[in-house]
């Protein structure tokens, strides 16, 4: 076997991974939305998808609009990370930990015992 045939296959064994991962979080993101009473097929619609989540979070989905915005966009990012563990009723820690694994933290609040509280009140 060459080189190409072997890189090309690893390759292949990547993107199938990371369409399994991608195929899980949407599938979290779907339970999610439900939990909140939210649709759940607004998982899999790009941009909307934000609308909804903000919705969740914030009571306002035109707020993801903000992201459009350089530099408050990262803020935003990470206030909604924190954000998505507290109005289904975990701490911050969970939040923090959900913008840098949000493969772990989404399933814990999709598939566990994490209620939906309703939307954060606060400027982000």
């Amino acid at each position: 076997m060459d080189s190409t045939s072997a890189s090309s296959s690893i390759s292949v064994i990547f993107g199938i991974i990371a369409l399994a991962v991608c195929i899980f979080l949407i599938v979290c993101e779907w339970k999610l939305f439900k939990k909140a009473g939210k649709p759940g097929w607004a998982a899999i619609i790009p941009i909307y998808n934000l609308y909804v989540l903000f919705d969740i979070i914030y009571g306002k989905g035109i707020k993801f609009l903000l992201l459009l915005v350089p530099i408050l966009n990262v803020i935003i990012s990470v206030a909604v990370s924190i954000r998505t563990a507290q109005v289904y009723g975990k701490g911050t820690g969970l939040g923090v930990l959900n913008l840098f694994f949000p493969f772990i933290v989404l399933p814990i609040l999709a598939f566990g015992d994490a209620e939906y509280k309703g939307p954060v009140d606060s400027f982000l």
